[in-house]
């Protein structure tokens, strides 16, 4: 499940009258006064990017969003706009004078224009309904849009002389997503057209009546649409399945608008698993999308599809090669084509290049180094190949980098923590290979403490990590931080087990039906391997994780065999046939399981595999943490867990969120989540 991964976003305390001076480690605190940079744009002349910059205040659990723009040459950024309300969503005008974005004006987010050095700001919108994104087309002539519309009742619908009544009423699957219920609305696209610099007209709903959701939920953006370069269509994914049909299908489709005469055509019909995040090529003759060939199966391999229009002619770009991609985009001059990639335990950019004579030279990785590059744009203009791109690390938070030539010289654009890290010690991140049970080479990221002494024995972290199909890379979380787990005095083991992306396919296939089997087996050879190590302390060894790695930390209380001391678990499923009787995206839990619990027979993972299923093993104090609005795994898979604690008189805490879903977002709330996690492993080991 790519969408029970950890996606690094919970907020960090600072306390009031910390000094910057005094801080000397990556802490809680430090990290919430980090800034982070948002969405960017490259001009389209090739000359800057545009930038979101996020900051944070603690005492009003709130944050603030201002726009920066900085030459892609490098130089000093000059901030846009400095104002009280959050400005997001940048976008350049097709001449690369003005850029527009959206802001909140009497709770509406309308849509606004300045000049890119901030002057001659003015509001072109009047929508009477906000909006959550928008893209220019390629002339200027339009803009594209995503609102929601109502399409569907609700219970106040149906019966209006009961006003004050607070249920609802489903008659189908998906009656709630990741962490909303259904109220009868969708996400739809529209289109509207730009006069004298002013939205003119009515706009145009290119869904008009259909009961989907387009960009697709749950996390879908404008990226998952692309105008061709005449302005003509617009192509976009779609999951065309209506309500149960849906929760047990992962068959979104390419669909192709044409804004003459409103009429669609589904570009995927024969592929039957996701056909995501298309692009049209710079001259208007090509389309590439991403897709996964196996229904049901959201961590299939990902490849990289083209459509010809002159001759009517799909292929597959990647078929010969083992790799699985995302995020496409075109070189300026459409000879390239760029994707992101997992490979050894990073993040990087991939390269395929039309104009290539040799295979090798035709595929094969941009950028490399122990890094992730993260979201990334060609920059047009320019004599050499050209990106910008976000780039971090297990030690380095987000910044934006200028990507140039053949061999990606990297040069960073940005230092918008430059000031708060200068005086601050990191630890070593280092890259061990450890032998699994069945003889293969497992990637071990180890991450030392600061000013780590090797004659000293230190407590270790094995970090699990969610997904299941979700890569250890060089990520940085703001969170779940290996530095400042490190920083409190332990060292991190942090596997690349069974089941993740960037060691080739089989590698991430071999978790589904075996969630407790080989990929457990990995977790124990990364901890026995380390443990030996002269410096950890073999009797003083904990185990943390969320989503699949919150299972995972169930699933070892009940089968370590006495290697752990101390286990949390965040979000984790502890009872697979709960998990697949209160989950929402039925596809998930049917490929992952091999089937629904009542099958006969009932699929192996049931009963061999269902951390619930061990509980006369548990004797291990466990900290397990939860929020109510995690529909993606229910508040009461952690429920359960700690009753089984408390029942069994095993220490145990529970941390429950009422307003927290899948991921921890409100800044208080994470503050409150690191000090319990780090008090809990402080407490038990």
């Amino acid at each position: 499940m790519r969408k029970l991964l950890i996606f690094f976003s919970g907020l960090i305390f600072w306390s009031a009258g910390t000094s910057l001076l005094a801080q000397t480690t990556y802490t809680p605190e430090l990290l919430w006064k980090l800034r982070r940079i948002t969405e960017f744009q490259v001009s389209p002349n090739g000359q800057f990017v545009v930038y979101g910059l996020r900051s944070f205040e603690l005492k009003e659990n709130t944050g603030n969003t201002d726009m920066y723009v900085i030459p892609i040459a490098g130089g000093n950024p000059v901030k846009l706009t400095d104002t009280p309300e959050s400005e997001f969503n940048p976008r350049w005008t097709s001449d690369s004078k003005r850029i527009g974005f959206l802001k909140v004006k009497d709770g509406i987010a309308q849509m606004w224009e300045m000049d890119m050095d901030g002057a001659n700001l003015r509001q072109i919108s009047q929508w009477q309904q906000s909006v959550d994104g928008f893209e220019y087309s390629p002339k200027g002539n339009f803009v594209l849009f995503s609102r929601s519309v109502k399409l569907g009742q609700t219970a106040k619908d149906k019966y209006p002389d009961l006003p004050l009544a607070t249920g609802e009423i489903y008659d189908e699957l998906l009656f709630r997503h990741w962490n909303q219920w259904a109220d009868g609305t969708y996400n739809h696209l529209f289109i509207q057209r730009i006069q004298d610099g002013l939205l003119a007209g009515d706009a145009t709903d290119i869904l008009q009546g259909e009961p989907y959701h387009a960009p697709p939920m749950p996390h879908g953006g404008l990226e998952q649409c692309s105008w061709s370069p005449d302005e003509t269509q617009i192509a976009y994914a779609c999951k065309k399945l209506k309500a149960t049909e849906s929760a047990q299908s992962t068959n979104t489709d390419i669909y192709l608008y044409n804004i003459s005469s409103g009429k669609t055509l589904n570009l995927t019909p024969d592929n039957k698993g996701y056909d995501t995040e298309p692009r049209f090529s710079p001259d208007g003759t090509r389309l590439i999308w991403t897709a996964m060939q196996t229904p049901g199966y959201e961590a299939d391999k990902n490849r990289i599809m083209m459509y010809v229009f002159a001759d009517d002619v799909r292929m597959d770009l990647t078929s010969d090669y083992d790799v699985t991609l995302s995020h496409p985009a075109w070189s300026p001059d459409g000879s390239i084509i760029y994707a992101q990639i997992p490979t050894g335990g990073t993040e990087q950019i991939f390269r395929i290049n039309f104009k290539a004579q040799s295979k090798d030279d035709k595929m094969r990785l941009f950028t490399q180094g122990q890094f992730n590059y993260g979201s990334f744009q060609p920059v047009a203009g320019s004599s050499v190949e050209n990106l910008v791109g976000m780039r971090m690390s297990m030690t380095d938070a987000p910044e934006l980098y200028r990507i140039e030539g053949a061999n990606a010289r990297q040069a960073k654009l940005t230092q918008v923590n430059d000031d708060i890290l200068k005086n601050v010690k990191t630890g070593n991140v280092e890259k061990r290979m450890v032998k699994t049970t069945d003889g293969k080479d497992m990637l071990v990221w180890v991450i030392y403490p600061p000013d780590f002494d090797p004659n000293k024995k230190y407590p270790a972290l094995l970090y699990c990590q969610g997904g299941p199909q979700s890569q250890v890379s060089q990520f940085f979380s703001y969170r779940w931080n290996f530095q400042m787990m490190a920083a409190a005095g332990y060292i991190i083991i942090a596997p690349n087990r069974r089941g993740l992306p960037g060691f080739g396919q089989k590698w991430n296939d071999d978790i589904g039906e075996d969630w407790g089997g080989q990929a457990f087996r990995d977790y124990l050879s990364a901890t026995d391997s380390i443990s030996k190590l002269p410096f950890v302390d073999a009797n003083r060894l904990g185990a943390v994780g969320a989503s699949y790695g919150g299972y995972s930390v169930y699933w070892l209380a009940g089968n370590h065999n006495g290697r752990f001391k101390s286990f949390i678990s965040h979000c984790g499923v502890f009872n697979l046939e709960s998990m697949y009787g209160s989950t929402e995206e039925i596809f998930f839990t049917e490929r992952e399981m091999g089937g629904a619990y009542w099958e006969e027979p009932q699929p192996k993972s049931y009963s061999a595999f269902s951390p619930h299923k061990f509980l006369k093993n548990w004797d291990t104090p466990i900290l397990v943490i939860h929020g109510d609005r995690d529909f993606r795994v229910p508040v009461n898979e952690g429920i359960q867990a700690f009753t089984a604690a408390q029942i069994k008189k095993i220490p145990s805490r529970f941390l429950w969120f009422p307003d927290e879903g899948h991921w921890v977002m409100k800044p208080q709330n994470s503050v409150l989540w690191s000090r319990v996690f780090i008090d809990w492993l402080n407490k038990t080991l």
